[in-house]
């Protein structure tokens, strides 16, 4: 099985969602297009000014405390939401080319910033992204654009191998570092990365983030990151490439490797409820489409809630 997708597979979700166990029809008319609209955009109007109601308004939008006050009808108005600028920051690290049930993370995380790509263009959003953790070459800018260059650019990018070369420190921290200071003000941004490790580094940089821009995180797990299965002595590759061997059936080291993964799982979570950033988690084992569908109407159930 290849480590990443096809540019056709990834350009295909544009039109047809027969693979995400959709009926067969435009994605950018589906109801993902809808929910994604909904949630991260609004009702697609931003408040302009109150002023006297005149002959042939739409009395839906009248502004009654006004209208009390001073005993004159008056009525709220609306102009069009300027289209924004979406960004979709992809991990591309090499423990992103790992899967034990389903597909791979990298093809997963391929999968989802496709769909929220076309998504997003579907809508007119200028769409574009960092490509980060690729040890070889670096960060990859694609600055958002209305003409769907640069998406296709970023998916085009996302079908090709990783490669081999020297590691920056964080690369996650990295990125998102390079988001904050490059990106419009008022972004969308996606992170789509493996978020499997210790966050408090990462705390202040999201909370910058939060505070220009609205933010969704999209951790991609495998159930091997929760709960390593049993398959006695292996060997395992470490971050500095060295080859180290685990007895897995042991059940003390196992009972640790989970606690591990629990407890940065649940700094994560905190983090991003105390800065109010959606957590949308996509599993290799799922469907990445119902996945991002039960994320994003948990998170317009919080919107309303709060």
């Amino acid at each position: 099985m290849a480590l990443h997708p096809r540019l056709d597979d990834l350009l295909e979700l544009r039109h047809q969602a027969h693979t995400l166990g959709l009926a067969s029809h435009h994605l950018v008319n589906s109801s993902f297009s809808g929910l994604y609209a909904s949630v991260f955009r609004g009702t697609g109007l931003d408040f302009d000014e109150v002023r006297e109601y005149r002959e042939g308004d739409d009395i839906r939008n009248m502004e009654w405390k006004v209208t009390a006050r001073t005993n004159a009808p008056h009525l709220k108005i609306f102009r069009e939401e300027r289209e924004r600028s979406v960004v979709l920051c992809v991990d591309q690290g090499p423990h992103m080319d790992f899967g034990t049930r389903g597909t791979f993370k990298s093809i997963q995380a391929a999968r989802a910033a496709a769909l929220l790509g076309w998504a997003a263009s579907g809508l007119n959003d200028r769409v574009g992204g960092l490509l980060f953790g690729d040890t070889a070459s670096g960060p990859r800018h694609f600055r958002p654009t209305k003409d769907r260059r640069a998406l296709w650019r970023l998916l085009e990018s996302l079908s090709r191998p990783s490669s081999e070369g020297s590691s920056i420190k964080d690369p996650l921290l990295d990125a998102l570092q390079r988001t904050d200071k490059g990106t419009a003000t008022g972004s969308l941004i996606f992170v789509i990365a493996d978020f499997n490790r210790e966050t408090a580094s990462l705390e202040s940089t999201l909370g910058r983030l939060c505070q220009r821009h609205t933010l969704i995180l999209i951790p991609v797990d495998d159930p091997a990151d929760k709960s390593l299965p049993k398959m006695g002595r292996a060997l395992f590759s470490d971050s500095a490439g060295n080859l180290v061997e685990i007895d897995t059936d042991d059940a003390e080291g196992a009972a640790r490797y989970q606690a591990t993964w629990q407890t940065n799982r649940h700094n994560l979570l905190g983090t991003a409820n105390r800065l109010g950033i959606p957590f949308i988690p996509v599993n290799t084992s799922d469907d990445v489409h119902d996945s991002l569908m039960r994320g994003m109407k948990q998170s317009a159930r919080t919107r309303i809630l709060r």
